[in-house]
């Protein structure tokens, strides 16, 4: 497993160019369960038991994107949800969309 569910998200001030390339590519290859989608945004779905489990798990990933102030998108369904994470300021991936990912893989 990757180390970079130990780091920290970094607050992105802008005027830096999205990940892309080899540093897209093995930053993705350490959170493999979740799809670069365009070189623009990281997503996995999540699949639980019935919507309590579902709900439980959201609030879990909303509680590490406040303390890490890195916000994904998240849909919450019956059985499921899917979150999609990427850094609005620059309209692309940076290293802490892949730390949000990691620090969510170990929920």
């Amino acid at each position: 497993m990757s180390d970079l569910a130990e780091k920290n998200c970094v607050r992105c001030k802008g005027g830096v160019p999205p990940l892309a390339g080899r540093e897209l590519e093995t930053l993705a290859n350490q959170v493999p369960q979740w799809t670069v989608v365009n070189g623009h945004h990281l997503t996995r779905a999540f699949k639980f038991s019935d919507f309590a489990q579902a709900l439980a798990f959201v609030n879990k990933v909303g509680a590490i994107a406040e303390q890490q102030g890195h916000h994904p998108d998240i849909l919450l369904a019956w059985g499921k949800a899917e979150v999609t994470t990427w850094t609005h300021k620059i309209n692309g991936l940076t290293e802490s969309d892949f730390i949000l990912a990691a620090k969510i893989d170990k929920l």
